[in-house]
C-alpha cells in the first residue's frame, strides 16, 4: 500500500479518507461539535475551516464547491445561512480542538472539535471598525488628491492655452503694425516720387517757354 506524503492515513484508501472527513464535517456543521480521535480532529479542522470560508463568500460557485464535499443540502443551507453569518466578523479560527481523556481500552488520544460561536470581543470589533474607517478615509483622501491633481492639470492646460492665445494675438498685432509701417513707407515714397515728377514737369515747361520767346 502506498504511504502518504504527510501525516498518517486515517483510512484504508484516499477515497475512504475523503468520505470519512466529509461525513465528520457534515456532523460538525449539523451538531456544532463532535468527539473523535485527536489525529482525525487535526485532519478535519483545515477542511471544515475551508468550507466555512467558501460559505462566507456566499456565491453560487462557492456553494457548488461545498456541495462536492457536503452532500446533505440541509446542512449546506445551515452552513451558508447560519454558520457563515456567525463567522462574519472572524478572519479565521472558526473551529477549536479541546483535548479530553484518552479512550478506554486502547488509550487512543481523544478530542472535541467544535465551532467557535462566541462573538468577537468588543476590542477586536472596535479595532476592525477603526481599520475600516481609516481605509475609507484613505480612499476618500486619495480620490480628493486625484481630483485636485486633475483640476490643477486642467487649470495649467487652460493657462497654457490662454498664454498661447495671448502670444498669438501679440504676434498678429506686431505683424499688423509692421505691415502698416511698410504701407506708410510706400505711401511716403510714392508722394516723394509724385512731387519730383511735378517739379520736373514745371522745369520742362519753363524751359519750353524760354525757348519759345
Amino acid at each position: 500500500m502506498p504511504q502518504p506524503k504527510k501525516g498518517p492515513r486515517l483510512a484504508s484508501s484516499p477515497a475512504h479518507e475523503r468520505l470519512m472527513l466529509a461525513n465528520m464535517a457534515t456532523s460538525l456543521f449539523q451538531n456544532g461539535r463532535i468527539t473523535t480521535t485527536l489525529p482525525k480532529a487535526k485532519r478535519l479542522r483545515p477542511l471544515a475551516e475551508r468550507l466555512i470560508t467558501f460559505a462566507k463568500r456566499g456565491d453560487l460557485h462557492s456553494r457548488r464547491r461545498v456541495m462536492r464535499v457536503i452532500r446533505n443540502k440541509h446542512v449546506v443551507h445551515v452552513l451558508f445561512t447560519e454558520i457563515a453569518s456567525m463567522m462574519e466578523q472572524r478572519e479565521g479560527g472558526y473551529t477549536r480542538i479541546v483535548k479530553i481523556a484518552p479512550r478506554r481500552g486502547d488509550n487512543t488520544p481523544m478530542a472535541i472539535i467544535e465551532l467557535v460561536t462566541e462573538p468577537v470581543s468588543a476590542k477586536q470589533a472596535t479595532v476592525k471598525e477603526a481599520e475600516a474607517a481609516a481605509k475609507v478615509a484613505a480612499d476618500k483622501e486619495a480620490e480628493e488628491m486625484a481630483a485636485a491633481t486633475d483640476a490643477a492639470i486642467a487649470e495649467g492646460a487652460a493657462a497654457d492655452a490662454v498664454e498661447q492665445a495671448v502670444e498669438a494675438s501679440e504676434g498678429e498685432a506686431a505683424e499688423a503694425d509692421k505691415a502698416a509701417e511698410d504701407l506708410n513707407a510706400e505711401a511716403v515714397a510714392a508722394d516723394a516720387t509724385e512731387a519730383q515728377a511735378e517739379e520736373d514737369a514745371d522745369v520742362a515747361e519753363e524751359a519750353a517757354e524760354a525757348e519759345a520767346k
